[in-house]
């Protein structure tokens, strides 16, 4: 039985810490499946196709790194792909109790699920995908946030819709 993880998000866009949480993942799975989770009711910033298309170049060489989109509960998604993890960054103390209660209600729903934290590395603790958007939305350089190979989808992006 391999040892599937799923990492959840929107990737709104993806980040460098984002990136550093899987990478340093990668060790302890068979596989991650970065799972992008679509709202139909919310409108993201990036486009479902385009945060596929971040993601993708991102783990493009890192083989055991597969992305997927899902709708609705993120222990369902979980069930559906046969995975027994669930991987999460913490940058913060904040982001552990809201976490926590997370993978304790997720844990009801799907006993056989663990979830697995990896922490921040501490120049990666400040990078959010919220504070990202709000640079780019302000024409601010982005580019030492995100993931090399995604600047030029994000960079179409801003030519595109004149950002």
């Amino acid at each position: 039985m391999s040892k599937i993880a799923v990492f959840p998000g929107s990737f709104d866009p993806i980040t460098l810490g984002h990136e550093s949480v899987v990478l340093r993942a990668v060790a302890l799975f068979d596989k991650i499946i970065v799972a992008i989770g679509h709202n139909s009711d919310k409108t993201g910033f990036f486009t479902v196709d385009e945060r596929v298309e971040m993601v993708k170049k991102t783990f493009e060489n890192v083989k055991k790194v597969e992305v997927a989109v899902y709708e609705g509960l993120t222990v369902k998604f979980c069930k559906d792909v046969n995975a027994k993890y669930i991987l999460r960054g913490l940058r913060t103390s904040s982001d552990f109790e809201f976490e926590q209660g997370i993978a304790q209600m997720n844990k009801k729903m799907y006993p056989e699920l663990e979830t697995v934290f990896i922490l921040s590395v501490p120049e990666l603790m400040p990078v959010s995908s919220t504070i990202v958007r709000d640079i780019y939305r302000n024409n601010g350089d982005i580019s030492i946030f995100v993931p090399e190979t995604v600047v030029p989808i994000i960079s179409n992006k801003r030519k595109q819709k004149n950002y």
